[in-house]
């Protein structure tokens, strides 16, 4: 959709936090005619450059660039925090796969449960319009039908449970680093989640699924073998978080996107740190945040976290579009990894090899002070 803009995108624009690679990667989010894009790192290079009263400021996840915060503040310097916003991809980010969506928030960001974000005052204040619900529905509906997540590569396949248990539990686990973990686990992990999950519920099948981060080896979040045979039945793998929530009566969760995912499927989803989606009226908290007052129903949510929220970029022109047009090319290219040996090979051998390349590099790329 050409008629897309925003003004945010418009003049000057210093980027922190940001390498030359991850820029690359999103810098069709910042599309403005004749705007200027720089990326910086630090106060004096941004100022050497051309930071002034006019420009924009936009930094990369949560990370604290404290002179500069102060000098935007004096200034009256907008500064608007990035990070991949909730349908993303076909591969991992990991993995150096492309963002079809991202979280381009004024407020805060939408991991950190301490101070307010753009989607949480969204939530709470928007007047929701029926003909905005009704998007809604539909879109729901159709990321259902098409059985999207976040990412997209592990395939659909029917989990078999044998037997008679009260209840069938899938335990989602995270990359221990996130920053949602960091910020709105308020220090629980996956082996403590997947303990209180057991304790409270004995007579349930519990399915542990790792995170696709963690089983490629490019982030940490393994849980002791030992945990795993004392508080789970069953691990999963290599099969689509769509495949594993189908399968189960509830999904407990520290923070992890799933549990949106979850709700959207009609599940019932119990959370233990303050993810987004928390605190509304939709879930069983084991946390409350007192700032979320309003009750919302599901399409509620819906239109906030992925009409009104994020931005998105068409995977086929990378040009913005709406959230229905990039559902419907993000569905094609799914297909496409599915179906196609080589395409799937590429996109497996990229995410194997160039986080490793990367890594490998690291050290020489910060001698120029680099944060890549």
């Amino acid at each position: 959709m050409s008629n897309i803009s925003y003004k945010s995108n418009e003049g000057k624009l210093f980027f922190f936090n940001f390498s030359p690679w991850r820029m690359v990667q999103i810098e069709p989010f910042f599309y403005a005619p004749n705007n200027k894009k720089i990326i910086c790192r630090g106060l004096s290079d941004a100022l050497e450059r051309g930071l002034d009263g006019s420009s924009k400021i936009f930094i990369y996840g949560i990370k604290r660039f404290s002179d500069v915060e102060e000098f935007a503040d004096r200034e009256s310097i907008p500064i608007y925090r990035i990070e991949d916003a909730f349908i993303r991809s076909v591969a991992l980010g990991s993995g150096f796969s492309r963002p079809y969506s991202l979280g381009i928030d004024s407020r805060g960001l939408y991991f950190d449960p301490s101070r307010e974000s753009d989607l949480e005052y969204i939530i709470q204040n928007y007047n929701f319009t029926d003909e905005l619900l009704e998007r809604a529905r539909r879109l729901r509906r159709v990321i259902v039908d098409y059985r999207l997540s976040k990412y997209n590569h592990l395939e659909h396949s029917k989990i078999e449970i044998e037997g008679r248990y009260d209840k069938r539990i899938l335990v989602v686990g995270q990359v221990s680093d996130d920053m949602s973990i960091k910020y709105g686990a308020f220090g629980l992990n996956n082996s403590d989640l997947l303990q209180m999950v057991r304790e409270n519920n004995p007579k349930s099948f519990i399915i542990y699924k790792p995170h696709p981060d963690v089983l490629s080896k490019n982030r940490d979040g393994r849980v002791p073998d030992r945990i795993i045979r004392q508080c789970s039945n069953l691990v999963v793998e290599s099969v689509s978080i769509d495949s594993a929530i189908d399968s189960v009566d509830e999904v407990h969760t520290l923070t992890s996107g799933a549990g949106f995912d979850a709700l959207l499927r009609g599940k019932r989803v119990f959370t233990y740190g303050l993810p987004f989606y928390a605190s509304w009226g939709l879930t069983v908290d084991y946390r409350e945040c007192r700032r979320r007052e309003r009750r919302v129903t599901l399409d509620e949510l819906v239109s906030a976290t992925l009409i009104l929220y994020p931005r998105y970029i068409s995977p086929k022109s990378l040009k913005f579009c709406n959230v229905e047009e990039t559902v419907e090319e993000l569905k094609r290219q799914q297909d496409r990894y599915f179906n196609s040996p080589l395409y799937r090979l590429y996109i497996d051998s990229k995410g194997y090899i160039l986080p490793r390349v990367r890594r490998g590099v690291r050290g020489t790329l910060r001698a120029f002070k680099w944060n890549i």
